[in-house]
């Protein structure tokens, strides 16, 4: 392109602030940061002062009429997201939108319809699939050294971990808790090594047991006469090709590290475990173990927003789908549909 990509921002939280702005202005000349939307305007003129960007609004669709915008970050609560996303696609942007896709399928299906008929990129926050542990077990995987996966195992655990900021502990706003907001990225995560299969029968459980009364905050103090959301989320997924998933979440939890994550892959020439990555064989009658001797460390954040403009600029489509989106919002409704009848949900024949 020859001139700047032109990005607008929508949703002026911290979220925006400490990775998506940061990231698009430490790309180079290539990209240009215009515009930013939020519903307190106060908050927009001062995001926009914090990081020279040229106009702030209020109301992102008056943006989107004003501003020719090639792509837009939508940093916003869960609530908005589907409408803002179809109105920037609609707008002619690229649109990178904050996980989980929405709130509920039928608005993740309809992000996706008005993709394609935009012709535009939508793609989601799921930046943990640029770690560089990631990245290489990936490649095993597709390297076939690991074999058929069959199962695999997720946690992401904090002791009291409850964010007492923003709207995470907020039903109506964010759609639900832990599972939504910190677990949607170890379950992203093992799908993606998985080659996210079609989900069949999926399995919940969610727990309101802490949340709702004052304690230790890790992560600041929690507002808990108003805490909606469940702490913890428990979970069981089996898919069309025979494989599962045994998933778990929590935002504040009596286990004893203050905060864990991992993602368990086993196939049937090999396993593997992150956070770290460890690898599992059988090589030459001998069961080894195989650790990397050096991990780049980087900004995940900052490699996915920098790998968006790499697909804008050279065409080529992001590593998180708009279908992944939708297949991953109806595993998450699956759960807390299981969690709220107490009965399995069968999504078989799904999309």
């Amino acid at each position: 392109m020859s001139q700047p990509i032109r990005i607008g921002i929508i949703g002026a939280g911290g979220i925006a602030r400490s990775a998506h702005i940061p990231s698009y202005q430490s790309y180079g000349q290539d990209v240009q940061v215009v515009a930013v939307a939020n519903h307190n305007r106060d908050k927009a003129v001062e995001c926009a002062e914090e990081f020279s960007i040229p106009y702030a609004y209020e109301d992102e669709q008056q943006m989107l009429d004003e501003q020719e915008l090639d792509a837009v970050s939508i940093c916003t609560p869960n609530k908005f997201h589907s409408s803002q996303a179809i109105a920037a696609l609609q707008a002619g942007c690229h649109v990178l939108c904050e996980k989980p896709p929405a709130m509920m399928v039928e608005e993740a299906e309809k992000m996706q319809l008005e993709a394609e008929k935009a012709g535009k990129f939508l793609t989601y926050g799921f930046h943990f699939r640029f770690q560089p542990e990631v990245e290489t077990l990936k490649k095993y995987i597709d390297g076939h050294e690991l074999g058929e996966i069959y199962a695999a195992q997720t946690h992401y655990n904090r002791r009291r971990g409850i964010p007492g900021w923003g709207v995470f502990t907020n039903k109506e706003l964010q759609g639900g808790g832990t599972l939504i907001d910190n677990g949607v990225h170890m379950l992203d995560t093992a799908l993606y090594l998985m080659g996210y299969p079609k989900p069949k029968t999926v399995l919940g459980a969610t727990y309101q047991k802490i949340g709702q009364r004052p304690g230790v905050g890790l992560m600041g103090e929690w507002d808990c006469e108003n805490f909606s959301v469940e702490d913890m989320a428990r979970g069981m997924i089996t898919f069309e090709n025979g494989s599962s998933l045994i998933f778990e979440s929590t935002f504040a939890a009596n286990v004893e590290e203050l905060s864990s994550k991992k993602v368990s892959v086993i196939g049937d020439e090999g396993g593997a475990d992150l956070f770290p990555l460890k690898i599992f064989q059988e090589k030459y009658d001998t069961l080894v173990d195989t650790t990397p001797a050096y991990v780049e460390k980087r900004d995940a954040n900052e490699y996915l927003i920098h790998d968006f403009i790499e697909c804008i600029l050279h065409d080529k489509q992001p590593l998180s789908t708009p279908s992944e989106g939708v297949r991953i919002q109806r595993i998450i409704q699956a759960l807390y549909e299981s969690a709220k009848t107490g009965e399995a949900v069968n999504i078989n024949g799904m999309k």
